[in-house]
């Protein structure tokens, strides 16, 4: 006597791969995870400074392994955006600084579209990161404040300066 098992036949593959995908794959936020940034030409410094804190394991290279200056974009943040900043101008030169009193932060900044991409890491003798970059324009930018390591809870403030 043989025995014989069933053929099961899925022809649905396809939608099996895409909800996959779905499900495995984070969604970026459109909303951020605490305040949001917009600004114009000649803003008031207190119209660039927010607070939030980090504390997310979701590794930044995901979004990036690289900025569009090879930079290497680095770190664990939440899959949200921290932060959202909308540029109701162009600005020739921009820089963004995290204070979280020289704990190791990283930075990545996406937008205005999805492909530019802006990381930052310790500034000069501070493990606080920062981007100083020219050439921003108007359009909506996401901001990750990281950790180097995953799931370190860290109080900071961003603050964005036109030099």
């Amino acid at each position: 006597m043989k025995y014989c098992r069933p053929r099961l036949q899925f022809r649905g593959g396809w939608l099996l791969a895409i909800l996959t995908a779905l499900i495995a794959t984070p969604v970026i936020a459109e909303t951020g995870n605490f305040a949001t940034l917009t600004l114009s030409t000649n803003f008031k410094p207190a119209q660039g400074t927010v607070e939030g804190f980090t504390g997310g394991s979701y590794s930044l290279s995901a979004i990036s392994n690289r900025d569009r200056d090879q930079k290497a974009c680095i770190g664990f943040a939440d899959p949200n955006p921290d932060h959202i900043m909308v540029l109701e101008n162009d600005f020739s030169h921009l820089k963004i600084l995290v204070d979280s009193n020289n704990n190791d932060t990283t930075l990545l900044i996406q937008g205005p579209e999805k492909t530019t991409i802006r990381c930052g890491d310790d500034t000069g003798k501070s493990k606080d990161a920062s981007v100083d970059d020219k050439n921003w324009k108007r359009g909506t930018y996401r901001i990750w404040v990281g950790t180097f390591n995953p799931g370190i809870k860290r109080d900071y403030t961003l603050t964005v300066e036109q030099p």
